[in-house]
């Protein structure tokens, strides 16, 4: 990969999984969710859900869930307050990622994100973190116009880049997410994130390249795929 890095003009990253680990957040939010309004779990509920953008999943809510007598904006607002504070306390950025964004940024490369969470959620997020002032373009599917696997979120970062798809390497944690980096004619890292360990070998066969951490780039035991 650090071959790969010389030729490439820009960095993107998903979110939640990969710039940070808060892909947990989701399934507790679901969880309480859920449970608040005695709803059932459907088969393949999170599966279905994959890289959906945040009005997409509010509306996947309303049609598994009839008797859920709520509009999209209440749906949306009420996961916003539910996740706000697990964001704000609880949610870190994935090892050595800090570093790598960095040391990109020292090399001349542009920094983006390309997400599925809610707008207002990433840039409290961001903020939170301190992290804010590293990226230079931050992009929702929900501001793109349609979630993953389609590929419209990683070409809208690039476009406000202003650097060419083939060009930029995509960081991503879920199958969906890296299906949608190809599709952009990105170059794809999967990385590892608990939330989807046991998806690896599929990640391994969609992606050119994996790490368990940014660290893995940094000390060379990133895999080639």
């Amino acid at each position: 990969m650090t071959e790969r890095l010389k030729d490439i003009d820009a960095v993107i990253f998903d979110m939640d999984g990969t710039l940070t680990d808060s892909m947990w957040v989701w399934v507790s939010v679901d969880e309480d969710y859920l449970k608040k309004y005695q709803l059932t779990e459907p088969p393949n509920f999170h599966e279905d859900m994959e890289g959906k953008s945040y009005l997409e999943v509010a509306q996947y809510y309303q049609k598994v869930f009839p008797s859920l007598h709520k509009s999209l904006d209440e749906i949306m607002e009420e996961w916003h307050d539910m996740a706000y504070e697990k964001y704000m306390r609880e949610v870190p950025l994935k090892k050595g990622v800090q570093e790598f964004i960095e040391n990109m940024r020292r090399e001349g490369k542009k920094i983006g994100i390309g997400t599925s969470n809610s707008r207002a959620l990433v840039d409290e997020t961001l903020d939170a973190l301190h992290v804010s002032h590293l990226f230079d373009s931050v992009k929702t599917s929900g501001e793109a116009g349609a979630g993953k696997p389609a590929p419209d979120v990683y070409l809208l970062v690039a476009e406000t880049l202003g650097v060419k798809p083939e060009r930029c390497l995509v960081f991503e944690d879920i199958p969906a997410g890296i299906m949608a980096g190809k599709s952009a004619g990105m170059y794809v890292c999967a990385v590892e994130d608990d939330f989807s360990i046991a998806l690896a070998d599929k990640k391994r066969d969609l992606a050119d390249f994996y790490i368990q951490d940014y660290d893995d780039i940094k000390n060379g035991t990133y895999e080639v795929l």
